[in-house]
């Protein structure tokens, strides 16, 4: 038998004080956002790839000559990397055109 005394904690109290801010859960509810179409910002006309399209073949339905393919091209350089290489569902901008 351990003739030791135990320390005796029965009176001690904590408390902790923060200089940290109380703040509650953020309020989201007058938040807004809107989404502009990439038509307006670029002012340029949109075409969405359909099965069977070609930039040649758009070019002619658009302006009448499937050379202006090469300005369709460039135009879409931000989603395009092979002018052979487009899929149903690509939405592609049209320049215009004056610009041909």
């Amino acid at each position: 038998m351990s003739t030791e005394k135990k320390a005796d904690f029965s009176g001690v109290s904590t408390r902790v004080d923060s200089s940290e801010q109380i703040v509650g859960k953020a309020d989201f509810s007058g938040v807004t956002t809107q989404v502009d179409s990439s038509e307006e910002i670029t002012g340029m006309p949109t075409y969405t790839v359909e099965k069977g399209d070609s930039l040649s073949r758009i070019a002619q339905a658009h302006y009448g000559n499937a050379n202006a393919w090469k300005q369709i091209f460039e135009a879409n350089r931000d989603v395009l990397d092979d002018p052979d290489r487009i899929f149903p569902g690509q939405v592609l901008k049209l320049p215009p055109q004056s610009s041909l």
